[in-house]
């Protein structure tokens, strides 16, 4: 699945299945949920009641020609007043529980959303990611789930409050004259065109902006993560252009709905002013009948006036449900896309020791028909050190990635002591190969987390003491605060070869079996050149190493070296044979060895 299509799923309307599964996740509180609708209904009696309570006041005791006594009189008037106050303070207390028990509910539900998102995506495999924007997936996590939360606090539920309430006065509006209700009911068929037109409009202008809130924070994430990219290349005013249309489209998109509820309300309130000018032209013609009384007419305009509130409501509360279903099928979307790769039912345990590595005719593509690696064969016994070189694109780093499971291989197997990797728990796979890469990921937190990882497994000594033998410690003591120094956002107030004593720690001190460099020294300064070498002789001892590197002299004294060129194995040997066969590893070492000549004349 890719988002770069996600406005074609906020197209659709009202679907029974996606509502079906967003309420699912309410069923853990459902205790909370129906204390909230019993509220909603207790609270739309009270918004009924207070008309009538007038109707009550003016016929018994404010009306000429009452046939009871002014004290009475009074004192039913205080009555009336103590009850309505008494509504008011309930129907206030009602709406204040029933709110903060949605909006609990709606938090805990983003709660919920918000970690199964984020578990799925932890499952993921790289593939998946290399294909989607780490700003849309964002969208995933931040609005779209924003958007459910609006449905849950002040869409869906509130509905059924003003499906109550819209009911309720139906009711009442016939009870007290049918006539007069019918002329209240005169102006419904305009009021639901008007309502149909503002839901297309709203509703497309709601797609326009989750699509556009998508692209925004795609752009941000890349351009603010690629910002020193854009200033060495003076690209700010380009990209700053680029940004400006990106947000032009969610200011337009914005704007269009702004528009639709500008022209929307006061149609209602047209219209509404319609039915009860009709309602005091045929009302007041019966009150001076005598066919019906003046405190029903006055009940009757009151009525009106709370009618059209709640179906102007519905409108907006409607195009609320369909921006929430768009948002959860994107939602739904990325949950249903299971992981690529899986672990198998029954994973069989990995070996203890350093074992033997054995690719057996791999071949892997990123892209289906460009093979990266063709039919690609060979084996690391136990504790031995194996180079891999070759020139740029020839699939070293591949290998990496498709022995760590990264990807899957699509012909052939990839061994560990006669077992397929695949048929290991990736977990168990991850813990037994430790990968130390070239650019070097920290996260921002401190030193100390940046080797344990959040690990309580790792006590501090077991940390300080793997920092120690790596020469880590020596850079790491220099730090203001040692261990709790803070690194910044990946590692920007260390060096390189700081960050990448960093990565061996970290490493180092879950005692992998089998350790992957990829060209680990290659951007190292000299000067930390020497610790990262002594580090890496006691990282390998006694561990089964593959190492990628383009510097040359760094692995002449492995056991062996692999040469690759344009995905296929062309030379096997040690550094010393392959020079004398004066072949592709030959031409490589001569040509970095004339660069290092240049560079030091």
């Amino acid at each position: 699945m890719e988002f770069f299509n996600e406005d074609e799923l906020a197209a659709k309307s009202y679907d029974r299945t996606v509502m079906k599964r967003i309420l699912g996740y309410l069923k853990r509180y459902k205790g909370l949920v129906a204390l909230s609708l019993g509220l909603l209904l207790l609270e739309s009696i009270f918004q009924i009641a207070p008309p009538y309570l007038v109707k009550i006041a003016i016929d018994r005791y404010i009306a000429p020609g009452s046939p009871l006594e002014t004290s009475a009189r009074y004192a039913g008037l205080a009555t009336i007043i103590g009850v309505f106050l008494g509504i008011l303070f309930v129907s206030f207390l009602a709406s204040y529980i029933q709110d903060l028990t949605m909006a609990t509910v709606g938090q805990r539900v983003m709660y919920d959303m918000r970690m199964q998102i984020f578990r799925h995506l932890q499952r993921k495999e790289v593939a998946y990611f290399d294909k989607n924007p780490v700003g849309r997936l964002m969208t995933r996590l931040t609005n779209d789930v924003e958007v459910l939360n609006e449905m849950f606090t002040s869409g869906a539920v509130a509905i059924f409050l003003d499906a109550f309430t819209l009911l309720g006065i139906m009711v009442v509006l016939c009870y007290l004259n049918l006539r007069l209700a019918l002329v209240t009911f005169i102006v419904l068929p305009l009021l639901f065109v008007v309502a149909a037109v503002f839901r297309e409009k709203v509703q497309t202008s709601y797609r326009r902006v989750r699509k556009c809130i998508a692209a925004v924070n795609a752009f941000l994430q890349e351009n603010i993560t690629g910002m020193s990219v854009v200033q060495v290349f003076g690209r700010e005013r380009a990209q700053f252009t680029k940004f400006a249309r990106t947000n032009r489209d969610l200011y337009n998109a914005h704007i269009d709905s702004i528009i639709a509820y500008a022209w929307f309300y006061p149609v209602i309130e047209i219209l509404s002013a319609v039915a009860i000018a009709l309602i005091l032209w045929f009302g007041g013609q019966d009150v001076v009948a005598g066919t019906i009384t003046f405190g029903s007419l006055v009940a009757f305009i009151q009525y009106a006036q709370r009618f059209y509130r709640p179906i102007s409501d519905l409108s907006e509360k409607y195009n609320i449900i369909l921006s929430a279903m768009a948002s959860a099928e994107r939602i739904f979307e990325l949950l249903d896309n299971e992981p690529g790769i899986q672990d198998p039912p029954v994973p069989k345990p990995i070996p203890r020791e350093p074992a033997r590595v054995t690719f057996d005719h791999v071949s892997f593509a990123y892209n289906r028909g460009e093979e990266v690696l063709d039919d690609i064969s060979f084996t690391v016994e136990p504790g031995e050190k194996v180079a891999i070189v070759g020139y740029t694109g020839s699939g070293k780093t591949t290998i990496i990635s498709i022995l760590s499971r990264l990807y899957d291989v699509e012909k052939g197997r990839i061994l560990i002591d006669g077992t397929d990797i695949r048929e290991f728990a990736q977990r168990d796979l991850h813990r037994y190969i430790a990968t130390v890469l070239q650019d070097v990921f920290l996260f921002s937190g401190d030193v100390a987390y940046n080797i344990h990882l959040g690990d309580p497994s790792v006590s501090d000594e077991k940390l300080r003491r793997v920092a120690r033998y790596i020469n880590a410690e020596k850079f790491i003591e220099k730090l203001p605060a040692g261990y709790a120094e803070r690194v910044g956002e990946r590692g920007r107030t260390l060096s390189v070869g700081e960050r990448q004593l960093l990565s061996f720690a970290r490493a180092l001190v879950y005692e992998p079996k089998i350790l992957v460099l990829d060209e680990a020294t290659s951007s190292v300064d000299t000067d930390t050149e020497y610790l990262v070498q002594d580090a890496l002789q006691k990282f390998m001892a006694g561990r089964t190493s593959i190492v990628i590197a383009h510097r040359l002299s760094t692995i002449r004294h492995v056991d062996r070296i692999i040469v690759l060129h344009k995905g296929r194995i062309v030379e096997e040997g040690t550094h010393r044979d392959l020079l004398a066969r004066g072949g592709l590893y030959s031409n490589l070492y001569e040509l970095q060895y004339k660069d290092q000549e240049k560079k030091m004349d």
